[in-house]
């Protein structure tokens, strides 16, 4: 009887050890690349060994993920930096919380033996775009560069059928092409693109890809062990580059593609190796961008954007 007492009592004390914490985590798209560090933290249970059980759910409509998590029905998602400055300033509770794409992915793509062969070329031009606001803002950074205006350009809504409208030539040039999707797409399609990058056209350096959470729920203890977890996932793909593609294309058929694999290379060397470290300047900067293009109305401190989570313990 003694002997099951105690070992009924060493296993009680042991549950806490044992129990996880259950997290949702819903993506901006599809998995894809670009969530290369999520997903080999959840296949070499990285989250596991954090104890966390980690549900990573893929949105049905991708301006979905923001929304869910300020209204609690999320703990985190995946979202873009310079849309939070947008959604912050529309009054939604988020803050970003770590970063998993560390540079800007967007860029404005023409075709590489197309009329638009340097951003003076534009004047006259179509540019095709997704969503409206922070794409406009770029361009017309873009433009600047070139003594251009928006009145010199026809902005035209292509939905998401980017390099599709560049290749039939509905458009000139996009903006909101991933380069290291669209570029290769263009390619296996029988065309080639040229990308010409945002932050090499005035535009801040921003953050592609962020974790995004409601603070007013959010626990800084499960969120940086989280982010512990992602780290390890993008040095675990920095160091055994092959692996780790093995590994996450193992985890869906349509993954093994040559677009796929083309883009896990690209993508390799912008994830964040510290994803919890919050770069406060470029908040600032972009904040400060988005008032100049007449986007927000005013500057908010970096505070009410983003959270350093390593410095709050």
């Amino acid at each position: 009887m003694k002997h099951f007492t105690l070992a009924a009592a060493l296993a009680i004390l042991a549950q806490p050890a044992l129990a996880q914490d259950k997290v949702t985590l819903i993506l901006d798209w599809f998995v894809n690349p670009d969530h290369g560090p999520i997903i080999v933290a959840q296949e070499k249970g990285f989250f596991a060994e954090e104890a966390l059980e980690v549900e990573v759910v893929a949105p049905a409509d991708p301006s979905d993920p923001p929304k869910l998590v300020a209204a609690g029905k999320a703990d985190y998602a995946i979202s873009y930096q310079p849309q939070l400055h947008l959604q912050v300033h529309e009054g939604l509770p988020l803050k970003r919380v770590g970063t998993l794409v560390a540079t800007p992915l967007n860029c404005l793509m023409v075709k590489a033996d197309g009329p638009v062969q340097e951003i003076a070329d534009l004047k006259g031009k179509k540019i095709g775009y997704s969503v409206s606001g922070v794409e406009e803002a770029l361009v017309g950074q873009i433009l600047r560069t070139a003594g251009l205006t928006m009145d010199d350009i026809e902005m035209v809504n292509v939905n998401w059928s980017l390099s599709p409208a560049l290749i039939a030539g509905q458009v000139d040039a996009t903006i909101g092409a991933y380069r290291n999707f669209e570029l290769t797409q263009m390619r296996l399609e029988g065309a080639e693109g040229k990308c010409f990058f945002v932050e090499e056209q005035g535009v801040p350096t921003y953050d592609e890809l962020i974790f995004v959470a409601n603070p007013e729920r959010m626990d800084p203890d499960r969120t940086r062990r989280l982010l512990h977890a992602v780290e390890r996932g993008a040095q675990y793909m920095i160091n055994h580059p092959d692996e780790a593609w093995e590994l996450f294309s193992a985890t869906a058929p349509d993954l093994r593609d040559e677009l796929n694999a083309e883009a896990w290379k690209d993508t390799l060397p912008r994830f964040s190796q510290s994803p919890a470290a919050l770069d406060q300047g470029r908040y600032a900067r972009f904040e400060a961008f988005l008032h100049e293009a007449g986007l927000v109305d005013g500057v908010l401190p970096v505070s009410d954007l983003a959270l350093d989570v390593g410095a709050a313990q």
